[in-house]
């Protein structure tokens, strides 16, 4: 009976023993409430809230808190990456030709962020496409005449940055007067004023974001954003040098206009008089 009692007490203390290591070896996530203890020193982190940096065209916010818009525009940033290019001559081309551009812009009231679209066009090489868009602003034979260009079988004026950035204004602006806003403007430059139209009166849709366009158009505000991103924030994207300059800033651009001996007053007087000839 004594010898029954002991091996009773003995079971017992083991199943204690065991009970007792498989708490203090359980971690406290795994502990009932009951053996729960609370840690004075345990820190709980806060909830970190990504913070969208604002992008825009011509003073338009992009509506990046909507998940169609953030992924196009995601798209678009990552294509025009230093990852995905793997050459900084889109900057060394614009640091020649912006300061040429931005004060015919300023002139004629073209928001600047335009200057980004020869860019997008051309690549600021004015070539000349399969369908016979040609110079920086890859303008059409019909448009260029119309704007005061020269094109014939032995001038072709689309190839001068200054006159066709002129009449690149002219045509802007004209834009503008119909649809009286600068993303519609930059879709319309894309697609043309009529097909534009047709597919506003269509859609019953105004808001370039909004619409449903060919492949192309549906893009190209999204290009014009990240290549302006690209240049205004190189190094956000990847893009480093140190031989070649990255046009990053105003100063830079001012350094430019000295090294190509550019006068602010001179390039207005200059645009007046070729305004006057071409009018």
């Amino acid at each position: 009976m004594i010898k029954k009692h002991v091996i009773m007490w003995s079971v017992m203390l083991m199943f204690c023993m065991l009970a007792k290591v498989f708490i203090y070896s359980t971690g406290t996530n795994y502990l009932p409430a009951a053996f729960a203890t609370s840690d004075s020193t345990s820190k709980v982190e806060p909830e970190v809230k990504r913070v969208i940096k604002p992008l825009s065209f011509a003073n338009e916010n992009l509506p990046q808190n909507d998940p169609k818009v953030k992924y196009r525009i995601d798209k678009m940033l990552k294509a025009h990456s230093y990852d995905a290019l793997q050459t900084n001559k889109l900057h060394q081309k614009a640091s020649k030709w912006f300061p040429v551009m931005e004060p015919i812009l300023k002139y004629y009231g073209i928001p600047l962020d335009f200057k980004y679209m020869p860019l997008v066009e051309s690549g600021l090489l004015g070539g000349t496409s399969p369908k016979g868009a040609s110079g920086y602003w890859q303008f059409m034979p019909q448009t260029a005449r119309g704007f005061g260009l020269l094109v014939n079988g032995r001038v072709d004026e689309r190839q001068n940055v200054r006159k066709s950035t002129i009449a690149a204004c002219k045509y802007i602006k004209s834009l503008h007067r119909i649809f009286n806003n600068w993303t519609l403007v930059a879709a319309a430059y894309n697609i043309g004023e009529g097909g534009l139209k047709r597919q506003m009166a269509r859609q019953n849709q105004g808001n370039y974001f909004k619409m449903k366009l060919n492949k192309e158009t549906a893009a190209y505000v999204y290009k014009l954003i990240s290549m302006k991103e690209i240049i205004e924030n190189p190094r956000t994207h990847g893009y480093y040098s140190k031989t070649s300059k990255l046009l990053a800033n105003k100063a830079q651009t001012e350094s430019v206009s000295k090294q190509l001996l550019i006068n602010a007053d001179v390039e207005r007087k200059a645009i007046m008089a070729l305004d006057i000839l071409r009018n």
